[in-house]
């Protein structure tokens, strides 16, 4: 995926006129872009966060169940 200097190994997908049109990577490589990428999404997301956006146990239990009743119906249509 990288070499010694850390650096992605790409290679470079060229038209007829021999201009770079994509890049292409190790999966390695960008499942690893990908995982940075999320994460730091979600730290943004979570310093944007308000404390007025809280969720309290109250509120997020009956949501919590909602999804996994959803999810378990989900499996059972895929199972059958």
């Amino acid at each position: 995926m990288e070499n010694n200097m850390g650096e992605v190994k790409k290679r470079y997908i060229v038209d007829e006129q021999n201009r770079r049109i994509a890049v292409q990577i190790d999966i390695e490589a960008f499942e690893k872009i990908e995982e940075i990428l999320e994460n730091y999404a979600l730290v943004e997301l979570m310093k944007e966060n308000d404390e007025d956006d809280t969720l309290d146990l109250k509120t997020l239990r009956p949501t919590t169940k909602l999804w996994k009743e959803r999810i378990e119906s989900l499996s059972i249509e895929r199972d059958s």
